[in-house]
């Protein structure tokens, strides 16, 4: 197992969610902006472990095979926390199922995949639908913190459900070229 900076990064990502999910779960304004941080580093580090991993020429099996993992744990453990507090209630659990039915499909289908020999590599689509999912749930989370002025839960709705249309486009688009192979 080869430990390097951008691994390093993925694993923080990892570890740090079970502490992101108290702190919101704990519902106080100063948790809920230190869980704010906590998630928004989070996401930084998302971004900064494959660039590293690449500039460094640090590309290893490793960090290839967390880094998709340690999204979908943050943003399906996110998910889960702000659905059992009614953050996330009523019409958006629908975008909030649909995002996680969509990482469930295409995690199955990179899987079989990967038992045939066939990559299917990460879009520009995808990664911004990463992106809009992390900004969607770090609002979101951001209206645990006591905001009152701004209709914050509000934008977070508004965004997960943009994140959710992303997530069926790039979901349609990995299912269409793995079918290809089944």
């Amino acid at each position: 197992m080869k430990i390097n900076l951008s691994n390093i990064l993925t694993l923080s990502r990892i570890l740090v969610i079970p502490v992101i999910v108290a702190l919101i779960y704990l519902k106080s304004p100063f948790y809920g902006w230190l869980a704010f941080i906590l998630f928004c580093l989070a996401g930084v580090t998302d971004y900064f472990d494959g660039y590293f991993a690449r500039i460094r020429n640090e590309v290893s099996n490793l960090g290839t095979f967390l880094d998709p993992i340690a999204d979908k744990l943050l943003v399906a453990s996110v998910i889960l926390i702000l659905t059992s507090k009614e953050v996330i209630a009523d019409w958006e659990t629908i975008p909030a199922l649909i995002i996680l039915l969509r990482e469930i499909v295409v995690s199955g289908l990179r899987e079989y995949l990967a038992g045939i020999k066939v990559s299917v590599p990460v879009s520009k689509i995808a990664k911004l639908k990463t992106s809009l999912q992390l900004i969607a749930l770090g609002i979101l989370i951001l209206s645990e913190s006591g905001i009152s002025v701004v209709p914050i839960v509000l934008f977070g709705k508004i965004a997960l459900w943009l994140a959710a249309i992303l997530t069926l486009y790039t979901g349609y688009d990995y299912l269409k070229s793995g079918f290809k192979h089944l």
